[in-house]
């Protein structure tokens, strides 16, 4: 009964950082343990329909880029395949549909760090053909593409490939995540792109101060452009001293104060955290959110728009039919 609850409300996550833990641990995902904070039983568990498994490129990695991008890619795929009955990749719209009336977990492959496409925008027009569906343009660094969060200083935004990535990833049919990007690149993002960009995993800096996090006013341009920001559960971007459930679900409050429930979503950041705020202990402790969104007033179909919809909504416009090609 409660799969059947979560299948009525589809859950969405776009953001965790599994693949790459789970191969720095050496362990499968098709099996449970509590080594790290997702794994396949557990996301069923948990009642999620669709997760954003993000291939991070770890600044260790700066050498070779591409090629670290296609290990944790072929690290995906395979995990995939080895569990077929319960999770299937997706690759358009269609495909999330079919996996949700089909009680499977639905697979979508991103990238964090845009430094993977090697300064090509050939190797993004192969990362699409080899599943990638969202990159996150920077992560907090600077790349070809742009600067991160932690060059905001700079003043620097989007480089002209970087413009032309966000233009391709359009045409393509490709999520473009703001997050960790620097302010003036978040706002480059938002006047080059045709389709609703998402920031992946980012709060209210209105709330916690954080250069991650998202200003008011960005807050508001993201709603406007029919795009979603997804909840963070690490603790540094909910707030600076005992960062809980309940502080998480202030800056949900915040965001639809601001520019209403449709810009809000979930995005973890599972496996990328060593520790999520206290009461989120890994996955399976999701139906807390909902719990917590009920408790603080916010109707039924709400949240469902929070827990899922909205992301859904982002990726139907945004996702090209199966079957397209470069």
């Amino acid at each position: 009964m409660k799969k059947d609850i979560h299948f009525s409300s589809p859950v969405v996550d776009a953001h965790c950082d599994s693949l790459t833990r789970a191969m720095d641990q050496n362990r499968r995902l098709g099996q449970e343990n509590d080594a790290g904070q997702v794994d396949f039983p557990r996301l069923v568990r948990g009642g999620v329909n669709l997760q954003f498994f993000a291939a991070f490129i770890n600044p260790r990695f700066r050498d070779n880029p591409l090629a670290r991008a296609m290990e944790i890619f072929d690290f995906f795929h395979r995990e995939v395949a080895d569990n077929a009955n319960v999770v299937e990749a997706v690759y358009s719209f269609e495909d999330i549909k079919r996996a949700l009336s089909e009680k499977k977990l639905a697979a979508l492959l991103a990238v964090e760090g845009g430094e993977a496409l090697a300064g090509r925008i050939e190797v993004l027009r192969m990362f699409y053909r080899l599943g990638v569906r969202s990159i996150t343009l920077t992560w907090n660094g600077r790349n070809e593409l742009g600067d991160g969060a932690w060059e905001s200083g700079s003043g620097g935004g989007l480089t002209r490939f970087g413009v032309a990535v966000v233009r391709e990833m359009n045409r393509l049919g490709m999520l473009v995540d703001v997050s960790h990007l620097s302010g003036r690149g978040f706002w480059d993002v938002l006047k080059q792109t045709q389709k609703p960009p998402a920031a992946s995993h980012s709060n209210c800096r209105a709330l916690c101060d954080h250069p991650r996090n998202l200003s008011d006013e960005q807050i508001k341009a993201l709603a406007s452009a029919g795009g979603v920001m997804g909840l963070c559960f690490y603790p540094d971007f909910v707030r600076e001293k005992e960062a809980d459930l309940e502080a998480l679900l202030d800056h949900a409050e915040h965001a639809a104060g601001l520019a209403g429930v449709d810009c809000i979503g979930l995005g973890s950041d599972f496996d990328g955290i060593d520790a999520p705020v206290a009461g989120l202990k890994d996955v399976t402790s999701l139906p807390l959110v909902t719990e917590g969104l009920k408790r603080r007033g916010f109707s039924e179909d709400e949240v469902k728009r929070i827990i899922g919809g909205n992301f859904l909504r982002v990726l139907e416009g945004v996702l090209k039919e199966r079957g397209h090609t470069c």
